[in-house]
């Protein structure tokens, strides 16, 4: 359940009074009452309902609507625990009666789950309708996806699967993902274009390709920014390596879109980009590396763990995608380490999935329900919002002090180097093509 004193607002530690009798009358001021329901949320987390349920009557009838409605809401709660359930719906279809407060949605939503227990389904919908206009951002699908179910029990299938397209995010396009693809496509085949003369032999690939590929001496040169830039670019030899790889991202991209985000799917394939790089430009060799797979293989990494870790919800076509990852992610690092694809790096391809495997252990779906959170109470937990955020904060600065620490020890690698001293402005023209999952359009079909 969650604490009644959730979003009341105080200035200090309120206490309550030595010797308070919960049973006297006479008026409260707004520390004292605000005080006595924070009390009685102790009482009701140490499973002392009884105690709990005096203290929170006590402040039923204080002037602040807000500490009102916060009591009356820990009232009925506290009702619910001892069994008392039509009286709990009672308090908290009076928490719905008295306006907005910060108890008002959470009330709502108890409403709700009273109103499916006793299989009063019409009602039930009613109830959520009022939680969907008011909840917050990471409530919204979990909301939407108890709209289509209802909507479903109750036969009005349209309204269902407009439910729940909108609890998977599917409303919109995957904008993201065709936008990165968008990107890359006409990046790669303007970079594609023109030949490069170099020490008298003449290489496929205009000038853009060698400025935008991972050259390891170029980095370690100061060129940080073509541990990015790498993604953009592919094989100028095979076109082949640019579509499979075009492929991959858009089953991967819609995925990771559909369950984090638009903006997460960015942040997500830009950090596991650079981690692909890094991996690449500590263990490798020195030949230069081309194409996005390293990145890709970090978007399959954040589908596998979000799946299969923290059990997101997800349509049936996208749990048939989904499902295929593990085999595809285990096939393909196969098949790059045995050499079946030629040159490829392998580095890029860990690198990426491991970073992927990383953030998305950090950083649970929001987007879409997961098994997790369809099993938390009505109201949703007691983490504040800096609690939510504690774990992915932590998880992305640990990947970044990781990548950090990659770049210096790569950096020292190359710059030890005997090349090293001998690198130009232009760099080595021989390319390490980073494939990406090449079975992927035959197994993801």
């Amino acid at each position: 359940m969650d604490r009644a004193s959730e979003g009341l607002r105080f200035e200090g530690s309120p206490t309550v009074p030595a010797g308070f009798d919960p049973a006297a009358g006479g008026p409260l001021d707004r520390p004292t009452a605000i005080a006595v329901i924070r009390r009685a949320d102790e009482l009701m987390e140490a499973s002392e309902p009884d105690q709990a349920l005096a203290l929170y009557s006590r402040t039923v009838g204080v002037p602040d609507r807000d500490v009102a409605a916060a009591g009356l809401f820990g009232l009925g709660n506290a009702l619910y625990r001892l069994d008392r359930d039509a009286e709990a719906l009672d308090a908290w279809e009076r928490v719905t009666a008295m306006g907005e407060t910060p108890a008002t949605y959470r009330a709502w939503r108890q409403v709700a789950a009273a109103r499916v227990r006793a299989k009063d389904l019409e009602g039930a919908l009613d109830a959520y309708r009022q939680c969907e206009r008011r909840a917050p951002a990471a409530d919204k699908a979990l909301i939407a996806s108890r709209l289509g179910w209802l909507s479903k029990e109750t036969g009005n299938t349209r309204a269902a699967g407009r439910y729940f397209a909108r609890s998977r995010g599917d409303l919109l396009p995957s904008f993201m993902t065709y936008l990165i693809i968008g990107v890359t496509m006409v990046t790669s085949l303007v970079a594609m274009q023109g030949v490069q003369q170099i020490g008298g032999f003449t290489y496929a690939g205009g000038p853009l390709e060698y400025q935008l590929e991972l050259d390891k001496f170029a980095v370690a040169h100061g060129e940080i920014y073509r541990l990015l830039s790498v993604v953009l670019v592919h094989d100028p030899t095979d076109i082949l390596h640019l579509l499979f790889n075009m492929y991959a991202l858009w089953y991967a991209g819609q995925l990771v879109e559909r369950m984090y985000g638009a903006r997460l799917l960015l942040f997500f394939y830009v950090l596991t980009g650079i981690a692909a790089s890094i991996a690449s430009y500590v263990f490798g060799d020195s030949g230069a590396s081309v194409g996005a797979s390293g990145a890709i293989f970090g978007l399959f990494g954040i589908v596998l763990v979000a799946t299969r870790y923290h059990h997101a919800i997800l349509d049936m076509q996208s749990r048939a995608i989904a499902s295929q990852v593990g085999f595809l992610i285990v096939l393909n690092l196969v098949l790059g380490i045995s050499g079946v694809f030629g040159n490829v790096d392998n580095f890029a391809h860990v690198g990426g999935l491991l970073a992927g495997v990383w953030l998305a252990l950090a950083m649970p779906p929001g987007r879409v329900p997961t098994l997790g959170s369809l099993w938390q109470t009505p109201g949703g937990g007691g983490k504040s919002q800096l609690g939510r955020l504690a774990l992915p904060a932590l998880g992305f600065v640990a990947l970044v002090a990781v990548l950090v620490a990659g770049y210096v020890a790569g950096t020292s690698k190359w710059q030890a180097d005997p090349l090293y001293r001998y690198y130009s402005s232009a760099p080595a023209p021989v390319a390490t093509v980073t494939a990406g999952p090449q079975l992927l359009d035959l197994k993801l079909d």
